[in-house]
């Protein structure tokens, strides 16, 4: 796994401006013109929470993905993208994978360690890949946020503005995080659902529909059908929580 940090314009002091009712409605009118993984080629950022609270569900999540990778990878051409962050300020991200091994291998490779949410500069990041290549989406899976909200929603914004759905998995129920982890879906036109370690298969059919919808936007959903593709679709059509 390459080992270069992700660059971000995150490392620059925060822009404090409040984000107003307005701002909010223009990034949703402007994502609204834009068509879900419209260019992407299957393209997903897939970032991780590896703080130390995140420890307990590592294993479990690196098998996910890779399961998920190995059930699309046959018939699309989804890639993904790992990235996470840990300790002091540290924040990286890989090569573009294409099948559930090379995923997995990646994963194994990082441990968890202690310190503070780096949420800005994955949605930094997201959005400087975007602009070199279009993506379809953000995966992110954490547990908590330890950030400026305003700043956090800026950066959701242009995100959504570009049409770079963020579905935000959360482990816990953080007050904060959770409020933080919607707007952020709301703001990209994404959605948010609870992570539940004791319920991997559900997370693993999510993230499948997630793949499907990166690859064949909603009529591909809606073609495949199944109980994770129709829970998606609501999320996607802004009408239901995600729990």
């Amino acid at each position: 796994m390459s080992k270069t940090p992700v660059r971000t314009d995150a490392q620059r002091s925060p822009d404090k401006r409040a984000s107003s009712s307005g701002d909010i409605a223009a990034f949703l009118d402007a994502a609204r013109t834009i068509k879900p993984g419209a260019g992407g080629g299957g393209r997903i950022v897939l970032a991780l929470d590896a703080t130390m609270s995140r420890q307990p569900t590592w294993d479990m999540a690196s098998q996910i993905q890779a399961e998920m990778f190995q059930n699309v990878a046959r018939e699309t051409s989804l890639t993904m993208q790992l990235v996470y962050f840990r300790g002091f300020g540290e924040c990286r991200s890989s090569r573009w994978a294409r099948n559930g091994p090379e995923l997995a291998a990646m994963m194994t490779r990082i441990d968890c360690r202690a310190g503070r949410t780096q949420i800005e500069k994955v949605l930094k990041h997201a959005l400087k890949e975007h602009n070199k290549s279009p993506i379809s989406a953000l995966v992110y899976i954490g547990d908590a946020m330890e950030e400026d909200p305003d700043a956090l929603g800026h950066a959701a914004g242009q995100l959504g503005v570009r049409g770079v759905p963020a579905f935000v998995f959360q482990e816990g129920h953080e007050p904060g995080a959770e409020r933080m982890f919607r707007e952020i879906a709301r703001l990209t036109r994404g959605g948010w659902f609870r992570f539940d370690p004791s319920a991997p298969q559900v997370l693993a059919d999510l993230l499948k529909s997630i793949a499907v919808y990166a690859t064949g936007g909603l009529k591909a959903l809606e073609a495949r059908g199944t109980g994770s593709d129709r829970k998606l679709l609501t999320q996607l059509k802004g009408g239901g929580s995600g729990r």
